[in-house]
């Protein structure tokens, strides 16, 4: 639920990485977050748990423009990826604007992936959330493994509905950006239609 800032002349955006454990969620924050011009962006925060941690941080695009005359603030939080952190899951997707799902490209990482994917979309139906109307994007990372799973079997196992998939390799930044870009202009696509 995006959240209006009348003060400061803001629109707050959720965008949410979700994803099973160790599949690149903090990879792709991070290296977001060191890209990003310092007086654009807040702190990193990060939430540790004993297996996993939960990152946050917001920032400013400075090239996106205004809607309205208010300026557009995304606010980027990664999930923890065990399923035993179903609970903080199901909390950090309430009030989201927008979702990556970040796939893990390994061929052993394939049914995490899937049962992640159907968890992503029962926590969002329990939130009030139809994933077919909610801006979505697939990002296969890890394309750099030399066992790769093919792009055309990733997406037959996980595409959910016309999404845009992009291929990614989170540790040297490649298709991070672009698969940021895509979900804002989804998400503010969407806001400019309100």
């Amino acid at each position: 639920m995006t959240f209006i800032n009348y003060a400061s002349r803001e629109i707050n955006c959720k965008l949410v990485y979700y994803g099973p454990g160790l599949c690149g969620k903090t990879t792709n924050i991070q290296y977001i977050y060191e890209k990003t011009v310092p007086a654009s962006k807040g702190k990193l925060i990060s939430l540790a748990t004993e297996t996993d941690r939960t990152l946050f941080f917001d920032f400013l695009p400075l090239n996106l423009g205004t809607i309205r005359g208010f300026k557009v603030r995304f606010h980027l939080y990664t999930v923890p990826g065990q399923v035993f952190y179903d609970a903080s899951r199901k909390l950090i997707l309430k009030g989201v604007d927008g979702v990556v799902f970040v796939a893990d490209s390994q061929p052993m990482r394939m049914d995490a992936n899937v049962e992640s994917i159907h968890n992503l979309r029962k926590n969002l139906k329990d939130q009030g959330y139809d994933l077919t109307a909610t801006p979505y994007i697939l990002q296969c990372n890890k394309r750099d493994m030399d066992n790769a799973v093919s792009m055309e079997e990733m997406s037959r196992v996980l595409r959910l509905k016309d999404e845009p998939i992009f291929e990614a390799v989170a540790t040297t930044g490649v298709g991070v950006f672009d698969t940021l870009k895509a979900l804002a202009k989804m998400v503010l696509s969407g806001l400019k239609k309100r």
